[in-house]
C-alpha cells in the first residue's frame, strides 16, 4: 500500500491534488503537504476598508465542472453576480462598448465586424465541446502520461497544433478579420494573459470561452476552495519551502527523499510518492534534484511579468472621453494592444462577500478598481487614471507563462512515483485547467502505483466510454 504521499505547493493545483490522491488511494493515506507562503497560491484577497476583494483568478467560467463540484462538496456558494458593461478601449476612444440590450450587443458587433463574431464562437465552441470530454475519460479512471496525450485524446493532432501556433493565425484561418483579432481578441487576451495574439491557439481558445460565457466565483473568496479540499482530506499542512528532492531506492521501488527549510530550520522526509505543483522554472524556484540517473534536466521558458494594484479612488472619467462623471457607464475596461498605453484591463471590483443590500459605486464616487499590468504603475499614470485615491496595493506577479517563448510541453512524469502539475499552464492556464491537471496526476499515479496500465494513454477512448456506459 502507498504509505506517505508529499504535495509541493498548497494553491489550487496542491489543494486539488491532495483532493484527488486521497480519493484514488484511500483514506489511509498519509498527506504532507508543503507551502511557504499561505494556503491558496494566487488565488490571493486584499483588503480595503475592511472588505476583502480578489486581487487574482477572480473567475470561473460555468463549465468548469472540477470547481463546481468542489463547491459542492465543500458547501460553499456561488458569489452573488453584480451586473456590469465592460468596454474596449484603444488609448483614444472606446473600439466598443456594450450596453445594457443583449440585442444592440450582438447588433453592434454583426455591424462591426460581420460575421468575424459568429465565427470565433463556432471555433471556441467546437474547441471547448471537445475539451469537455476530459470529463467522461476521467470518470472512467483514465489519465495521460504526458501533456500531448491528453490533448491529442481530446483533439486529435489538431490540438496539439494548438499549442504550437498562435489563436490569431487560427482565427485567421477560419475567416475571423484582422480587424476583429486587434480590437476584440486583442483585447481580451491582454485583460486575461496580459499579453498579445500571438499566445497559442490553445490558451486563447480557453480564454476567450471565459470572456463569453457565464463566469462565477466562490462567496467569501475563491481561495476558500483550497483551504477547504485541505480540511476535507486532513492534509498535514507543512509551513515549509521545499527545496530540493533526492531519489533513494529502496526493496526495488523509488523513495524519495523531499528536502525543506521552514522558520525552525531544515529538515527532510521521505515519500513513496511526490506530486510537484510549483512551478519549476529557474526564475521560479531554484529546486534541486539530486541521484536521479538520467539527471532531470531543467525546464525552457519564461514568465510574463503581470502587476495588480488595487486603488480605491475616484476614477478619471474624463481620461476616457467622459467629462462628467456621472454618465461614465462601465465598470470593466479592456484595452487594445497600442502602444503607449500602460495598462492591460481595469474594473470596478466587488468584495468577497456581496450582501443583498449590496450595490455598486455610482461612476461619480469613490469605489475599488483592480488595473493590471505589465510594469507598476508610476504616480503620473495612476493620476491619469484616477482624479484622487485613498489606497494603492501593489502585488507583482510572474503569473502566466510567456507563451511565445516555448514550443514545449513540459513533463507530467519527472521519475517513477514523481509527478509535476505546473506544466500544464503551457496549455492553457485557469484554475479548470489546474483542477483537471490535479486530477490526471491523481489517476495516473494510482493507475502506474497498481499497473493498470490499460487505463493510461489509451488510443480511440471516444469509442471506449461509449462502450462502457
Amino acid at each position: 500500500p502507498l504509505s506517505p504521499a508529499a504535495v509541493v505547493g498548497a494553491g489550487l493545483g496542491g489543494s486539488a491534488a491532495a483532493y484527488f490522491l486521497q480519493q484514488h488511494f484511500g483514506p489511509q493515506v498519509q498527506l504532507d503537504v508543503y507551502e511557504a507562503a499561505g494556503v491558496g497560491g494566487r488565488l490571493a484577497t486584499v483588503t480595503v476598508n475592511k472588505q476583502q476583494y480578489e486581487s487574482r483568478g477572480a473567475s470561473i467560467h460555468a463549465l468548469s465542472l472540477h470547481m463546481q463540484d468542489f463547491v459542492k462538496i465543500l458547501g460553499l456558494k456561488h458569489r452573488r453576480e453584480v451586473a456590469g458593461k465592460s468596454a474596449i478601449f484603444s488609448g483614444e476612444h472606446f473600439v466598443l462598448e456594450e450596453t445594457d440590450w443583449y440585442l444592440l450587443n450582438l447588433f453592434r458587433l454583426w455591424w462591426h465586424y460581420g460575421i468575424s463574431f459568429l465565427r470565433l464562437q463556432m471555433w471556441v465552441e467546437e474547441v471547448m465541446e471537445k475539451f469537455m470530454r476530459i470529463y467522461k475519460y476521467q470518470a472512467h479512471g483514465y489519465a495521460f502520461s504526458s501533456l500531448e496525450e491528453l490533448l491529442r485524446s481530446l483533439g486529435g493532432e489538431a490540438f496539439v497544433n494548438m499549442t504550437q501556433r498562435s489563436v490569431a493565425e487560427s482565427l485567421l484561418e477560419v475567416g475571423v478579420t484582422q480587424r476583429f483579432v486587434d480590437d476584440v481578441i486583442a483585447a481580451v487576451l491582454r485583460s486575461s494573459y496580459g499579453q498579445s495574439v500571438l499566445v497559442p491557439a490553445f490558451a486563447g481558445a480557453m480564454s476567450l470561452a471565459g470572456a463569453q460565457g457565464s463566469t462565477w466565483a466562490v462567496e467569501g473568496g475563491n481561495k476558500l476552495v483550497c483551504s477547504g479540499l485541505l480540511k476535507l482530506t486532513k492534509a498535514n499542512v507543512i509551513s515549509a519551502r521545499v527545496t530540493g528532492i533526492s531519489l533513494h531506492s529502496s526493496e526495488g521501488r523509488a523513495l524519495y527523499q523531499v528536502h525543506y527549510e521552514s522558520p525552525e530550520g531544515q529538515g527532510s522526509a521521505f515519500y513513496d510518492l511526490v506530486v510537484v505543483t510549483t512551478p519549476l522554472h529557474p526564475s521560479r524556484s531554484n529546486f534541486t534534484f539530486d541521484n536521479f540517473n538520467p539527471p532531470i534536466a531543467d525546464f525552457p521558458g519564461a514568465f510574463q511579468p503581470s502587476v495588480t494594484s488595487v486603488v480605491h479612488g475616484y476614477l478619471n472619467s474624463s481620461y476616457f472621453g467622459f467629462p462628467d462623471p456621472k454618465l461614465f457607464p462601465f465598470t470593466s475596461i479592456l484595452t487594445t494592444d497600442t502602444p503607449d498605453l500602460f495598462f492591460h484591463a481595469m474594473d470596478n471590483i466587488c468584495p468577497v462577500n456581496i450582501s443583498a443590500a449590496f450595490r455598486r459605486k455610482q461612476p461619480q464616487e469613490a469605489a475599488v478598481w483592480r488595473v493590471l499590468s505589465q510594469q507598476p504603475l508610476d504616480k503620473q499614470q495612476l493620476k491619469t487614471l484616477f482624479r484622487s485615491y485613498y489606497s494603492v496595493q501593489v502585488a507583482e506577479w510572474q503569473t502566466y507563462p510567456r507563451y511565445d517563448a516555448t514550443k514545449a510541453l513540459p513533463p507530467i512524469v519527472l521519475h517513477e512515483n514523481l509527478f509535476y502539475l505546473s506544466g500544464v499552464e503551457w496549455v492553457a492556464s485557469s484554475m479548470e485547467m489546474v483542477a483537471v491537471a490535479a486530477k490526471n496526476v491523481a489517476l495516473l499515479a494510482y493507475n502506474r502505483w497498481h499497473q493498470e496500465l490499460e487505463k493510461i494513454d489509451q488510443k480511440d477512448l471516444m469509442h471506449k466510454v461509449k462502450t462502457e456506459l
